[in-house]
């Protein structure tokens, strides 16, 4: 039997089929249709839903699956695994915990920090014992762009550049890269350094639409032989709580 997973972050909604720990299917879309579920319905043994959510809605699509499986709703106390100190759990962002349980649940035993490339950048870390005490949140990579577009006159709007690696820009275009990519490496370097400052054994897992982007920004760090990618770590926390709940 299968479990379905459903992430509805701010820009996308990620969906996947679990059998046990083994990803069978993944994809992502701005907007859920009917036809989507339907097909996995008839395609895959479907068990059990989790849905987690940023947003607070209910759409035609969720309420044809809570006729047909029955559908958790991923919340803050859904936290088996995970020792969860943040001062105010119903705050946190249910996308920064699934991670978190991710993380934990791929790499037990292990100190992890978790940055995921989304929207915005979340920082988080979870130790060998299962703490997890918060993280950091600040603008992701298109919002940068975007904001310099939008609270200024002059500025364009331009796209990421996977290739440039200058440290500054001979135009304005490249200026704007290189205050953004070049922000967002030193972002991560110093983030990086002051957690392992505190444990040297850090895994340091990528996830996340911008993982890949990121892994290019830190390749020649010294950091890059402790950098695992999991894209889809989001899902793997929500098919574990799932299957932590099903115990």
């Amino acid at each position: 039997m299968s479990n379905l997973v459903i992430d509805i972050g701010n820009t996308y909604t990620k969906i996947a089929v679990f059998e046990q720990e083994e990803l069978l299917h993944t994809e992502q879309c701005q907007h859920v249709e009917t036809t989507i579920i339907n097909e996995l319905l008839n395609k895959y043994p479907v068990k059990k839903v989790v849905i987690s959510s940023v947003k607070q809605e209910n759409s035609a699509w969720q309420s044809l699956l809570a006729e047909k499986v029955p559908v958790m709703y991923f919340n803050a106390g859904m936290t088996k695994g995970i020792l969860n100190h943040y001062l105010t759990p119903e705050t946190l962002g249910l996308d920064r915990l699934a991670a978190v349980i991710g993380a934990r649940y791929l790499y037990p035993g292990q100190n992890s920090l978790v940055i995921d490339g989304g929207t915005c950048i979340t920082y988080d870390r979870v130790d060998a014992g299962g703490n997890y005490f918060g993280g950091s949140i600040s603008p992701g990579l298109n919002m940068r762009y975007k904001a310099l577009n939008y609270y200024t006159d002059g500025l364009p709007l331009i796209s990421a550049d996977n290739g440039f690696t200058e440290k500054y820009g001979k135009n304005t275009a490249a200026a704007i890269r290189s205050g953004v990519q070049n922000g967002i490496k030193y972002e991560l370097t110093g983030f990086i350094e002051s957690y392992k400052n505190d444990q040297h054994d850090l895994n340091i897992i990528l996830s996340g639409g911008d993982s890949i982007f990121f892994d290019t920004l830190l390749k020649n760090s010294i950091f890059a032989p402790y950098i695992k990618i999991e894209p889809h770590l989001v899902l793997k926390g929500l098919n574990a709580a799932i299957q932590n709940n099903n115990d």
